[in-house]
């Protein structure tokens, strides 16, 4: 006997498109979930874009404000894709209005943001999954355990590494992300968050850091109405960028592990370049976002000129299985999202929390903040649990 779960996304630009994608995915890959979820209705404030998504995707009705999704007894999980100034108010009315809710990464924009919808979730009793869907691609999985295994030895450093040309263009629209206010970080919020979410997801916990950050397009046009995407607006009158391009950052991680994360959204010439180089004591294991099922993995005993090579995960890591049959079969990002959804929706079903919660959103936003400090200051910083 399979029930219903009614579902509602709020925001409807790509996240939120992706969100509803992986919702009708989910008996495709996952015919055993003991909920199926129903799209009963989305929240947009841009005029019309809510209902030419109720009308594409099949939601039962449409919505410019969010506040009716809150009061719509429904809708028991919600899929949380406003922009990042959003976040705290959102989640928090949803978790006080008993709603399960997934809530894109960095969850507002302080790590007390973060907190507040935690606290919410918790004091609500119900589920809350976050956006941190780089962990669940199979390989990176596999990489972890490969690395609690010991294979490769004690690891001694990592360095992980996101950039991205989204915002390389000068003529990019001044949009909400640049804003301080509704942005947050910038780079750090957007790219910076998933790489601190892999650092602890594969390595543990972070204990101190220092950074350095950079706005290397310190003005951009102002869009002449609503915007989606990273749309242009050459013409416009100009405006600041309030926050950061990029961030260096190094870690020390609580097992005595040194690490560098990196992150960058105007690197010319990159596209997606996200991954990350683990080394130990016997051996390394590296991984890149744009061959996502594949590892590059170097163990063994002899130190030097030990050889690398190449593995394609397959149906034993994570949840390959569920989309292909075998090794060297591709997996894309929009499976990755399918996955974060069957683990929402089975911690719904179950009462237990599967996949990034907000605790990993929490501890994420406080190393975001110490980014932020430790730039600012030049400074080594103490990160606590969050």
């Amino acid at each position: 006997m399979v029930d219903e779960l009614g579902v509602a996304v709020v925001g409807f630009g790509w996240m939120g498109r992706v969100h509803t994608q992986a919702y009708a995915r989910l008996p495709h890959h996952y015919p055993q979930l003991p909920l199926r979820p129903r799209l009963i209705t989305v929240a947009e404030e841009v005029p019309g874009r809510a209902e030419e998504a109720a009308g594409r995707f099949g939601f039962a009705t449409a919505t410019r404000d969010w506040r009716e999704v809150a009061a719509d007894p429904r809708v028991r999980a919600v899929s949380i894709t406003a922009p990042n100034f959003l976040h705290r108010e959102i989640g928090v009315a949803m978790a006080e209005a008993g709603k399960h809710i997934w809530i894109e990464k960095p969850v507002g924009l302080t790590a007390e943001d973060a907190r507040a919808v935690a606290d919410a979730v918790a004091k609500a009793g119900v589920q809350g999954a976050v956006g941190f869907n780089y962990r669940n691609a199979p390989a990176v999985e596999a990489a972890r355990d490969l690395i609690a295994s010991g294979e490769i030895g004690t690891v001694t450093h990592v360095r992980i590494r996101l950039f991205s040309d989204y915002a390389a263009h000068p003529d990019g629209a001044l949009t909400w992300r640049y804003e301080r206010a509704r942005g947050g970080s910038g780079v750090l919020g957007d790219l910076a968050s998933h790489g601190a979410d892999l650092a602890r997801f594969l390595l543990g916990d972070i204990t101190s850091l220092t950074a350095d950050t950079a706005v290397f397009l310190p003005e951009r046009a102002r869009p002449a109405g609503a915007t989606a995407g990273h749309a242009l607006a050459s013409g416009g009158a100009p405006g600041p960028v309030e926050n950061e391009d990029y961030v260096s950052c190094l870690l020390r991680f609580a097992s005595g592990a040194r690490g560098v994360l990196e992150a960058c959204r105007v690197s010319v010439g990159e596209q997606n370049n996200y991954g990350f180089e683990v080394h130990g004591t016997q051996g390394a294991v590296f991984w890149d976002f744009r061959r996502m099922n594949e590892l590059a993995v170097s163990r063994g005993s002899t130190y030097q000129d030990q050889p690398v090579s190449t593995v394609y995960v397959g149906p034993g890591a994570g949840e390959f299985a569920a989309f292909q049959p075998g090794a060297g079969n591709a997996m894309g990002y929009d499976d990755l999202k399918v996955i974060e959804a069957y683990r929402f929706v089975r911690s719904v079903a179950e009462g237990v929390p599967y996949g990034a919660t907000l605790t990993d959103a929490v501890r994420c936003a406080a190393l975001l903040d110490a980014m932020a400090l430790a730039a600012r200051e030049g400074a080594w910083v103490e990160v606590g649990p969050g």
